[in-house]
């Protein structure tokens, strides 16, 4: 059993790309996986990690802000997909797979249209709400196409669709740990509310500069904050934590590695609304308030957001107004118990357990 897992390029492919590795590796003990993402982003640091051999591309995406040195990368990029697919020709030839799997992200544009041209079976996997024009592009020359979401049909061939749901890391679909637990994995005190604040695997500005901002609010209402910021705003604000003397409330962390951990801590979640983080917060069943990031194609992010906030399962603040709203929300969300159990358990029932199992049963339908 040979599978070639294509994309990447932010945490929000990433991880749903490697838990479909690892459940094709459980299905199939033997089975050979290897990926193909792109030269210079994350992928090529996160898959070595995770025990599986990577091939990087020399592909890279299309600049919208045009400044001069964008617009002469824009120029460039023709050149850096006919060498990628140029080079994924080969790397498909050699390894001969039985199934390309597409998860969206730069490098799974040449990776999947080369091997649709070379008549292997296509999987790909469509984590929003409103489907990437990548993966819009691809649906022509896929056999199935896995979606999170319902009525995608607006964007893929029906025929070809199957609701999956989104793979989400296995520590966080299994979540079994307590409250007291994630609490003493990050030294706070069970008798005091606790907020989760991320802004996805890279930080988000916006989200940063308003826990910045508010460091006092913490520290003076005795709320406790786990605080990701991100490599970009670390040390600010870890130097801003200790100037005010608030280490005891506010824990600031670069990356938190220990997830399942700080979502059972939690009281309430601000994040971001990446597919992949909504898909593990629905397993979760914590109050969230959703900062949709402006800065992704198409505003997916908000769409992805509201699809919640309609079903009473979220609320959302918009990015351009957090530094204030944001807060608030918060405030007021720790002070109305009722409203965050009865999101709490709107939020749960949009959960989907074992979704990479159910993409790899596709697998091993097209196989058949």
């Amino acid at each position: 059993m040979k599978v070639i897992i294509s994309g990447g390029g932010s945490g929000g492919h990433i991880f749903p790309a490697l838990a479909i590795a690892n459940a094709v590796k459980r299905r199939w003990t033997d089975a050979e996986v290897l990926f193909v993402g792109a030269e210079g982003r994350m992928e090529m640091e996160k898959v070595p990690a995770a025990g599986y051999k990577i091939v990087g591309l020399p592909i890279a995406g299309l600049q919208r802000k045009l400044t001069p040195a964008n617009i002469a990368k824009n120029l460039m990029l023709p050149f850096r997909v006919l060498r990628s697919r140029s080079k994924v020709r080969g790397v498909i030839k050699n390894f001969a797979p039985d199934v390309v799997v597409g998860v969206g992200g730069f490098a799974s544009e040449p990776t999947l249209k080369v091997a649709s041209s070379m008549g292997y079976k296509i999987l790909i996997q469509e984590q929003n709400s409103y489907a990437g024009l990548t993966n819009r592009t691809l649906a022509r020359g896929a056999n199935t196409i896995c979606v999170a979401y319902e009525e995608m049909e607006r964007f893929f061939p029906k025929e070809k669709i199957v609701f999956t749901g989104n793979p989400v890391r296995r520590e966080i679909e299994e979540m079994n740990v307590s409250r007291e637990e994630g609490c003493r994995e990050f030294g706070l005190d069970t008798n005091y509310p606790v907020v989760l604040s991320v802004g996805g695997s890279l930080g988000a500005r916006s989200i940063n500069e308003m826990e910045l901002k508010n460091i006092d609010y913490y520290k003076n209402n005795k709320i406790q904050l786990i605080w990701q910021t991100g490599k970009w705003m670390y040390q600010e604000a870890k130097r801003a934590v200790e100037e005010k003397g608030a280490g005891e409330w506010v824990k600031v962390y670069e990356f938190v590695s220990k997830m399942d951990a700080a979502y059972a801590a939690a009281d309430v979640v601000v994040s971001r609304a990446g597919a992949i983080a909504i898909s593990e917060l629905c397993l979760v069943g914590k109050p969230v308030i959703l900062i949709p990031s402006p800065n992704v194609a198409e505003d997916h992010q908000t769409k992805n957001a509201m699809a919640l906030v309609k079903r009473g399962a979220a609320e959302m603040v918009k990015d351009a107004e957090c530094q204030v709203s944001g807060i608030d929300m918060i405030d007021k969300l720790l002070n109305d118990k009722d409203r965050c159990a009865s999101m709490g358990k709107a939020i749960k029932n949009m959960g989907v357990r074992q979704a990479a199992d159910r993409i790899v049963d596709e697998i091993e339908k097209l196989l058949k």
